[in-house]
């Protein structure tokens, strides 16, 4: 789709990311504003709504984290005022928001997944620390539905679980707590419902939590080879195709859209795990789908033309069968 677009870029938003996705919104921006588009920057919060009507736009381009970004909730407005956007739709946004029940697709599809439970924020502490015991120390604990790690703890001792429970309280009411399992952190970008280079993450903190992500500069991040064996650098054939293709079924599972992006470890016991499905990963120069389709030989201006285009192609494709379906009917009552 080459003709030039009308395309809003929306950004901000007010979720506790709303900093990070002004970052992921600017950079998509300027991206975008290098090839044959009219771009709108659109600072989303809580009086936006109303102006989008202002604008004609041909497609929106979501670049908003956490909550009215990746919940459904922008979604189901862009689809009331029938204007094309990127990524997955409201249904998948929901599921993949609440990692408990994206956990529960993983186990539906037999998708290996460490053992988890969920607990108010308001439990008590005797509740929870019955739950941890079923599980085994260590767990992570981590809020129920918020990105770019906000909240996460790995507990390896009972009296951290207090602390822990209110680190992960600012930023919801529900915690997630699960088995931590020892490993390599490894993350699978999906573009195009393709997977593309994995990258494992090392951190001096030994986790990858917001100050790992965004702040560290001791962050590494390794373009994973696929070897007749694995090393630092490399995973064997057989368990690199294992670990794409398990991304992939996440995706499809979870019926996301173009692009996403899955967590997972890659236990010492030999095991994969997949952890969670992020459907609007950042887009800011240290983001992750960024530096897979970098080592994929797609840049990042790349990137996001092919995640424009490929929305304006499904809103044109459903256009086109409104059309056809309109017209069949016209037919039919002209034959009776």
């Amino acid at each position: 789709m080459a003709s030039e677009k009308n395309i809003a870029v929306l950004m901000g938003g007010i979720s506790p990311e709303r900093e990070i996705s002004l970052q992921s919104g600017r950079a998509v921006a300027n991206a975008l504003a290098k090839t044959d588009n009219h771009v709108i920057k659109i600072i989303v919060n809580d009086d936006m709504v109303n102006e989008l009507d202002n604008y004609k736009i041909d497609v929106a381009f979501i670049a908003l984290h956490g909550h009215f970004g990746e919940d459904g909730g922008i979604q189901e407005v862009l689809e009331s005022k029938d204007i094309p956007y990127t990524g997955s739709g409201v249904s998948a946004s929901r599921l993949t928001m609440n990692k408990a029940k994206s956990k529960e697709i993983f186990k539906e599809n037999n998708m290996p997944t460490p053992d988890f439970f969920t607990v108010p924020t308001v439990q008590s502490m005797s509740e929870i620390v019955k739950g941890v015991k079923n599980l085994k120390l260590p767990v992570v604990t981590k809020p129920i539905s918020n990105g770019s790690s906000l909240g996460i703890s790995i507990i390896r001792a009972y009296d951290e679980l207090q602390d822990a429970i209110k680190h992960a309280g600012p930023h919801c009411t529900e915690v997630l707590i699960e088995k931590y399992i020892e490993g390599r952190e490894l993350t699978v970008s999906i573009l195009d419902d393709k997977a593309l280079p994995i990258i494992e993450i090392k951190t001096a903190a030994g986790f990858y939590d917001y100050n790992a992500k965004y702040k560290s500069k001791n962050t590494r991040y390794i373009i994973l080879e696929s070897a007749e064996e694995s090393s630092e650098c490399t995973l064997s054939h057989a368990v690199y195709k294992s670990v794409q293709d398990l991304a992939i079924l996440a995706h499809k599972s979870l019926g996301c859209r173009t692009f996403s992006r899955a967590d997972m470890i890659l236990g010492n016991d030999g095991e994969i795990y997949i952890l969670e499905v992020n459907t609007i990963p950042g887009f800011t120069e240290r983001s992750l789908l960024p530096k897979a389709a970098a080592a994929a030989n797609i840049s990042f201006t790349g990137l996001c033309n092919i995640i424009v285009d490929a929305a304006f192609e499904r809103a044109f494709s459903a256009e086109l069968l409104i059309r056809e379906d309109n017209q069949d009917r016209k037919t039919a009552k002209i034959s009776t």
